[in-house]
């Protein structure tokens, strides 16, 4: 039995998360770009990503595959395609393969969340030492944002700059026990984008 985790379409890639995903410590495969569509999805055991993605890629062999990653427990995929059809194409063919339905996976679980006014200068040193994304610098209102799976920090990340645009991606931890979001901006920009993620999580349909 494949166990569907997490199934995940997100239309029109913002321009910083797809800059994200398309790094070298990321993504290893084709790079997606700003205004495309990706489907991410993690299922158990993890070496069943590979029958997940072989279904996806014959269904709709156009789709780019930006991710292929196993895990201990857990395999994952991201592809992407500028066309919607082709998503849903390969959405489906994942879904009828396995014998799943979307609303199977996981509900996402939000865990913490906190936004750090005037972040100083030692704290915006030691976080940018470990940073995927872009610099930190002191004086900017800090959004940390952490949810389950961690998967789901893709697509907080993708609905928090499409409220946000003018937000800076310091760093998106999409693998591992749970997701992280961490954005700066203006102290508005980041109750937005807070509110955003949060509205977003809560209307994803999933199991306990």
């Amino acid at each position: 039995m494949t166990e569907l985790r997490v199934y995940l379409p997100i239309e029109d890639l913002q321009p910083q998360f797809a800059a994200y995903l398309s790094s070298s410590t990321r993504g290893r495969g084709y790079p997606p770009f700003a205004g495309q569509n990706s489907l991410i999805v993690e299922v158990a055991p993890a070496l069943a990503i590979h029958r997940i993605t072989d279904l996806a890629l014959k269904s709709a062999p156009d789709m780019e595959p930006g991710i292929l990653y196993t895990e201990r427990q857990f395999g994952l995929m991201e592809l992407h395609s500028s066309s919607l059809s082709e998503l849903s194409d390969a959405g489906r063919a994942i879904l009828d393969g396995i014998g799943a339905r979307a609303e199977q996976q996981l509900k996402p679980q939000i865990l913490y969340h906190d936004i750090i006014e005037n972040l100083s200068d030692q704290h915006a040193v030691i976080l940018n030492r470990s940073r995927e994304g872009s610099i930190l610098v002191p004086g900017v209102a800090l959004l940390i944002y952490e949810m389950a799976p961690a998967l789901f920090a893709c697509v907080a990340a993708n609905e928090a700059e499409r409220a946000s645009p003018n937000a800076v991606i310091n760093d998106v931890q999409m693998m591992g026990a749970t997701g992280r979001v961490f954005m700066s901006g203006t102290l508005a920009e980041m109750q937005l984008a807070r509110d955003t993620i949060t509205r977003k999580l809560g209307s994803l349909q999933g199991r306990s």
